[in-house]
């Protein structure tokens, strides 16, 4: 509730005469001209503005350290080469500013107002959301670090054959996307050959075994993916596409490869929770800082 607090202060007038400050809320009026001509885009009244915000193009924000409440100052600034709006990119501009109110930060009070910033209708929903998403984040961890605890124990104890073709695509492909990863320039496959290691193999070996083990043990068990649970989560990735999702709905209606990517570790996490319901599980209460460190530990493996 304080870090919430802090990132959504309240904003009081400063006392009559006082010069704006870094991190002071100055309310302007200005108009922006270019070459004695105001240009679209540039004109705006009332307008609250956090001075070392960055909210405004480099150094306009600079030239208002130190205004009172009353004055009127221009700034002159350039626009930068690259900017958004081509026909300002690179030119100079003067704006012309009247500065209404100067106002210093004070944090806000953990009250019912603050919770309604937020979207809460009191502190105490406010309170209970976050005890919800903190609970739920804290499941999610703790079955991460289980689901790997798991899969380490079925790769340490069951042994069987492999098929050497699987691995050595499965090492190919580990191969390429690590390259890729520390190569983000390259976007095609124009590249020489990359050495498939040792260690890609290794990891190979363990992907390939415990995708053929849990296919089969979810065969065996009967476990399916619904179009329910397929459509939800299409959903969900769609969602990173804001105004395409129909696109992408059909995009993976007529992409069976892709369908099977998104089904993949639906079907994975359900035959894990087939597993774990079957073993002897035991809990484990720990920390906030211990759980945070097992979950590092899984990112550095």
């Amino acid at each position: 509730l304080a870090s919430l607090a802090k990132d959504a202060p309240n904003f009081v007038d400063r006392r009559k005469g006082s010069k704006a400050k870094q991190d002071d809320q100055v309310v302007i009026d200005f108009v922006g001209r270019i070459d004695g001509e105001e240009f679209e885009g540039g004109a705006a009244e009332d307008f609250p503005l956090v001075l070392g915000s960055g909210q405004f193009i480099p150094g306009f924000e600079d030239q208002l350290i130190g205004v009172k409440a009353g004055e009127e100052r221009d700034v002159t600034v350039t626009f930068p080469a690259d900017y958004g709006a081509e026909q300002l990119a690179g030119k100079e501009a003067v704006f012309s500013c009247t500065v209404k109110a100067v106002k210093e930060q004070k944090p806000a009070e953990v009250d019912d107002e603050l919770a309604k910033k937020y979207g809460a209708e009191d502190l105490a929903q406010l309170k209970a959301q976050i005890a919800e998403r903190l609970e739920a984040e804290y499941k999610g961890a703790a079955r991460a670090v289980m689901k790997r605890a798991l899969l380490d124990r079925l790769d340490e104890t069951v042994e069987f054959d492999l098929p050497e073709s699987l691995v050595e695509a499965e090492a190919s492909q580990i191969a390429h996307q690590l390259w890729h990863e520390e190569h983000p320039e390259e976007h095609g496959h124009d590249h020489g050959e990359i050495e498939i290691t040792d260690e890609h193999r290794k990891l190979a070996r363990r992907r390939v075994k415990l995708g053929l083990l849990l296919a089969e043990i979810g065969r065996k068990a009967e476990v399916e993916v619904t179009e329910a649970e397929l459509t939800q989560a299409i959903m969900n990735q769609a969602r990173q596409y804001p105004g395409q999702e129909r696109a992408f709905f059909e995009f993976v209606a007529q992409n069976p490869e892709m369908r099977q990517q998104i089904q993949a570790p639906i079907f994975e996490d359900k035959v894990i929770d087939h597993i774990a319901e079957a073993a002897e599980v035991t809990e484990k209460e720990v920390s906030k800082a211990d759980l945070e460190k097992a979950l590092e530990a899984l990112d550095e493996e």
